[in-house]
Protein backbone atom coordinates (compact mmCIF):
# COMPACT_ATOMS: atom_id res chain seq x y z
CA UNK A 1 0.00 0.00 0.00
CA UNK A 2 1.42 3.68 -0.20
CA UNK A 3 0.06 7.10 -1.24
CA UNK A 4 1.42 10.70 -2.17
CA UNK A 5 1.42 13.91 -1.15
CA UNK A 6 2.49 17.23 -1.91
CA UNK A 7 3.55 20.70 -0.65
CA UNK A 8 5.06 23.62 -0.99
CA UNK A 9 8.05 24.23 1.52
CA UNK A 10 6.93 27.25 2.89
CA UNK A 11 9.54 29.28 4.23
CA UNK A 12 7.51 30.62 7.23
CA UNK A 13 6.57 26.85 8.64
CA UNK A 14 10.78 26.16 8.80
CA UNK A 15 11.79 29.67 10.19
CA UNK A 16 8.65 28.81 12.79
CA UNK A 17 10.59 25.43 13.67
CA UNK A 18 14.34 27.60 13.84
CA UNK A 19 12.12 29.92 16.55
CA UNK A 20 11.00 27.45 18.08
CA UNK A 21 14.68 25.37 18.44
CA UNK A 22 15.78 28.86 19.35
CA UNK A 23 17.90 29.55 16.49
CA UNK A 24 17.67 32.29 14.03
CA UNK A 25 14.80 32.35 12.13
CA UNK A 26 16.09 33.66 8.49
CA UNK A 27 15.46 31.24 5.59
CA UNK A 28 13.79 32.60 2.66
CA UNK A 29 12.73 31.48 -0.70
CA UNK A 30 14.81 28.67 -2.46
CA UNK A 31 17.37 28.57 0.53
CA UNK A 32 18.49 24.66 1.22
CA UNK A 33 16.68 23.59 4.02
CA UNK A 34 18.20 21.82 7.46
CA UNK A 35 17.85 18.35 7.95
CA UNK A 36 15.12 16.60 8.84
CA UNK A 37 12.87 19.63 8.58
CA UNK A 38 10.30 18.07 5.84
CA UNK A 39 8.61 16.96 9.27
CA UNK A 40 6.94 20.35 9.51
CA UNK A 41 5.31 19.54 6.34
CA UNK A 42 2.81 17.22 4.23
CA UNK A 43 0.23 17.56 6.98
CA UNK A 44 -2.42 14.67 7.24
CA UNK A 45 -5.13 15.91 9.05
CA UNK A 46 -8.21 13.56 9.27
CA UNK A 47 -11.54 14.92 11.56
CA UNK A 48 -11.93 13.88 14.96
CA UNK A 49 -14.42 11.08 14.22
CA UNK A 50 -11.37 9.55 12.91
CA UNK A 51 -8.60 9.90 15.52
CA UNK A 52 -7.80 7.02 17.83
CA UNK A 53 -8.25 7.92 21.64
CA UNK A 54 -4.05 8.73 21.73
CA UNK A 55 -4.81 11.39 19.45
CA UNK A 56 -3.30 9.69 16.20
CA UNK A 57 -5.55 8.65 13.38
CA UNK A 58 -6.83 5.25 13.97
CA UNK A 59 -4.95 2.50 12.24
CA UNK A 60 -6.83 0.20 9.41
CA UNK A 61 -8.05 3.87 7.68
CA UNK A 62 -4.81 5.10 6.07
CA UNK A 63 -1.42 3.66 5.16
CA UNK A 64 -0.85 1.96 8.82
CA UNK A 65 -2.50 -1.20 9.62
CA UNK A 66 -4.86 -2.08 12.33
CA UNK A 67 -2.58 -3.51 14.80
CA UNK A 68 -5.44 -4.53 17.26
CA UNK A 69 -2.56 -2.66 19.79
CA UNK A 70 -3.36 0.78 21.53
CA UNK A 71 0.01 2.03 22.00
CA UNK A 72 2.24 3.89 19.23
CA UNK A 73 5.96 4.93 19.42
CA UNK A 74 8.14 5.84 16.60
CA UNK A 75 11.34 3.49 17.60
CA UNK A 76 13.18 5.11 15.02
CA UNK A 77 14.52 5.09 11.29
CA UNK A 78 16.93 5.94 9.10
CA UNK A 79 17.59 8.73 6.55
CA UNK A 80 19.40 8.98 3.10
CA UNK A 81 19.97 12.80 1.99
CA UNK A 82 20.38 12.86 -2.00
CA UNK A 83 20.42 16.53 -1.72
CA UNK A 84 19.02 19.49 -0.06
CA UNK A 85 15.26 20.23 0.61
CA UNK A 86 14.32 24.36 -0.88
CA UNK A 87 12.38 26.54 0.93
CA UNK A 88 9.34 27.58 -1.10
CA UNK A 89 9.60 24.82 -3.81
CA UNK A 90 6.86 22.33 -4.42
CA UNK A 91 7.74 18.65 -3.32
CA UNK A 92 6.19 15.55 -3.05
CA UNK A 93 6.20 12.79 -0.68
CA UNK A 94 5.56 9.28 -1.54
CA UNK A 95 5.06 6.84 1.28
CA UNK A 96 4.69 2.87 1.44
CA UNK A 97 4.49 0.58 4.31
CA UNK A 98 7.84 -1.51 3.57
CA UNK A 99 7.37 -4.03 6.43
CA UNK A 100 4.79 -5.30 9.25
CA UNK A 101 5.71 -7.50 11.50
CA UNK A 102 3.89 -9.06 15.23
CA UNK A 103 6.34 -10.42 17.63
CA UNK A 104 5.78 -11.43 21.48
CA UNK A 105 7.94 -8.93 23.48
CA UNK A 106 8.96 -9.31 27.43
CA UNK A 107 5.90 -7.15 28.25
CA UNK A 108 3.84 -8.71 25.66
CA UNK A 109 2.50 -8.64 22.00
CA UNK A 110 4.08 -6.28 19.62
CA UNK A 111 3.62 -5.11 16.34
CA UNK A 112 6.39 -3.10 14.19
CA UNK A 113 5.46 -1.01 11.26
CA UNK A 114 8.32 0.42 8.95
CA UNK A 115 7.03 3.25 6.15
CA UNK A 116 9.70 4.29 3.82
CA UNK A 117 9.03 7.69 2.63
CA UNK A 118 10.72 9.21 -0.70
CA UNK A 119 10.62 13.30 -0.88
CA UNK A 120 11.26 14.90 -3.98
CA UNK A 121 11.19 18.33 -5.50
CA UNK A 122 11.58 19.18 -9.30
CA UNK A 123 11.28 15.69 -10.03
CA UNK A 124 14.32 14.83 -8.32
CA UNK A 125 14.71 12.68 -5.22
CA UNK A 126 15.98 14.78 -2.83
CA UNK A 127 15.53 12.57 1.08
CA UNK A 128 14.78 8.79 1.15
CA UNK A 129 13.36 8.18 4.80
CA UNK A 130 12.77 4.99 6.50
CA UNK A 131 10.28 4.96 9.95
CA UNK A 132 9.92 2.38 12.04
CA UNK A 133 6.54 2.11 14.37
CA UNK A 134 6.27 0.09 17.21
CA UNK A 135 2.55 -0.54 18.87
CA UNK A 136 2.02 -2.16 22.31
CA UNK A 137 -0.43 -3.23 24.54
CA UNK A 138 -0.97 -0.74 27.59
CA UNK A 139 1.38 -1.06 30.58
CA UNK A 140 0.84 -3.02 33.59
CA UNK A 141 1.08 -0.92 36.67
CA UNK A 142 2.27 -3.46 38.47
CA UNK A 143 4.89 -5.29 36.38
CA UNK A 144 8.54 -3.31 37.19
CA UNK A 145 9.92 -0.79 35.31
CA UNK A 146 12.76 -2.23 32.91
CA UNK A 147 16.06 -0.25 34.01
CA UNK A 148 17.01 2.35 31.12
CA UNK A 149 20.71 1.68 29.21
CA UNK A 150 23.49 3.77 30.89
CA UNK A 151 24.58 6.61 28.17
CA UNK A 152 28.27 6.96 27.48
CA UNK A 153 30.73 9.72 28.66
CA UNK A 154 33.29 9.52 26.35
CA UNK A 155 31.31 12.73 24.19
CA UNK A 156 33.77 15.31 21.62
CA UNK A 157 30.90 17.89 21.84
CA UNK A 158 28.00 17.82 23.78
CA UNK A 159 24.99 20.47 23.97
CA UNK A 160 22.76 20.64 27.06
CA UNK A 161 18.69 21.49 25.76
CA UNK A 162 15.62 22.08 28.21
CA UNK A 163 12.08 21.25 27.06
CA UNK A 164 9.29 22.29 28.91
CA UNK A 165 5.69 22.42 28.27
CA UNK A 166 5.77 25.36 25.94
CA UNK A 167 8.22 23.43 23.46
CA UNK A 168 6.41 20.58 23.21
CA UNK A 169 3.42 22.08 22.39
CA UNK A 170 5.01 24.19 19.50
CA UNK A 171 7.08 21.08 18.05
CA UNK A 172 3.77 18.85 18.30
CA UNK A 173 1.82 21.99 16.64
CA UNK A 174 4.31 22.56 13.30
CA UNK A 175 4.29 19.00 12.92
CA UNK A 176 0.56 18.31 12.95
CA UNK A 177 1.05 15.67 15.77
CA UNK A 178 -2.01 14.90 17.85
CA UNK A 179 -0.51 12.15 20.24
CA UNK A 180 -1.48 13.06 24.12
CA UNK A 181 1.33 11.88 25.22
CA UNK A 182 3.30 15.50 24.47
CA UNK A 183 0.83 17.96 25.78
CA UNK A 184 -1.81 15.72 28.48
CA UNK A 185 -0.50 15.19 31.42
CA UNK A 186 -3.56 13.58 32.69
CA UNK A 187 -3.40 10.93 30.19
CA UNK A 188 0.31 10.50 29.49
CA UNK A 189 0.52 9.19 33.34
CA UNK A 190 -3.00 7.91 33.81
CA UNK A 191 -3.04 5.39 30.57
CA UNK A 192 0.26 5.16 29.03
CA UNK A 193 2.06 5.28 31.91
CA UNK A 194 4.70 7.54 31.67
CA UNK A 195 6.12 9.81 34.51
CA UNK A 196 5.33 13.23 32.55
CA UNK A 197 4.68 14.83 29.34
CA UNK A 198 6.92 12.64 26.64
CA UNK A 199 9.63 15.07 24.74
CA UNK A 200 8.95 13.69 20.88
CA UNK A 201 11.49 11.23 19.76
CA UNK A 202 11.91 12.74 16.59
CA UNK A 203 12.30 16.16 18.28
CA UNK A 204 15.46 14.28 20.03
CA UNK A 205 16.51 13.18 16.44
CA UNK A 206 16.05 16.61 15.20
CA UNK A 207 19.06 17.94 17.44
CA UNK A 208 20.95 15.32 16.63
CA UNK A 209 20.79 15.56 12.93
CA UNK A 210 21.66 19.22 13.50
CA UNK A 211 24.72 18.81 15.83
CA UNK A 212 25.73 16.09 13.55
CA UNK A 213 25.53 19.09 10.90
CA UNK A 214 27.29 20.96 12.53
CA UNK A 215 30.31 18.53 12.64
CA UNK A 216 30.23 17.03 9.95
CA UNK A 217 28.51 19.55 7.22
CA UNK A 218 26.04 17.10 6.22
CA UNK A 219 25.44 14.49 7.19
CA UNK A 220 24.70 12.29 4.12
CA UNK A 221 22.92 9.59 6.24
CA UNK A 222 21.65 8.92 9.44
CA UNK A 223 19.99 6.25 11.87
CA UNK A 224 18.73 6.93 15.15
CA UNK A 225 17.04 4.42 17.88
CA UNK A 226 14.66 5.45 21.10
CA UNK A 227 16.16 3.96 23.85
CA UNK A 228 13.60 5.59 26.85
CA UNK A 229 11.60 8.48 27.29
CA UNK A 230 12.48 11.37 28.18
CA UNK A 231 10.22 13.69 30.11
CA UNK A 232 9.39 17.14 29.36
CA UNK A 233 10.23 18.70 32.63
CA UNK A 234 13.79 16.73 31.86
CA UNK A 235 17.13 18.77 30.71
CA UNK A 236 18.84 16.51 28.25
CA UNK A 237 22.76 16.22 26.74
CA UNK A 238 22.65 16.21 22.90
CA UNK A 239 26.23 14.08 22.32
CA UNK A 240 28.63 13.68 19.37
CA UNK A 241 31.74 11.50 19.12
CA UNK A 242 34.46 11.98 16.21
CA UNK A 243 33.58 8.23 14.83
CA UNK A 244 30.15 9.40 14.01
CA UNK A 245 28.03 7.93 16.76
CA UNK A 246 25.56 10.46 19.09
CA UNK A 247 23.49 10.32 22.04
CA UNK A 248 20.79 11.84 24.02
CA UNK A 249 21.38 11.51 27.75
CA UNK A 250 19.23 12.01 30.35
CA UNK A 251 20.20 14.00 33.87
CA UNK A 252 20.53 10.76 35.40
CA UNK A 253 23.06 9.16 32.68
CA UNK A 254 20.37 7.38 31.07
CA UNK A 255 20.82 6.77 27.68
CA UNK A 256 17.65 8.13 25.55
CA UNK A 257 18.36 8.05 22.20
CA UNK A 258 21.39 6.58 20.19
CA UNK A 259 22.60 7.70 16.33
CA UNK A 260 24.98 7.47 14.08
CA UNK A 261 25.55 9.79 10.91
CA UNK A 262 27.58 10.07 8.56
Amino acid sequence: MSDSQTDVMDPARANALLATLGMAADLGQGDALPPFFHQVYFWTPEPQNRLGRDGHPKTGIGLIPDTGLPRRMWAGGRLEFHGPLRAGVMAEKRSTVESTARKEGRTGPLAFVTLRHEIAQEGVTRVTEWQDLVYREDPDPAAPVPAPPQAPTDEDACETWDFGTTRLFRYSALTFNGHRIHYDLDYAKGVEGYAGLVTHGPLLAQLLMLLAQRQLGGPNTFAFRATAPLMHDEAAQVCWRGDGSLWVRGPDGRQCMTATAS
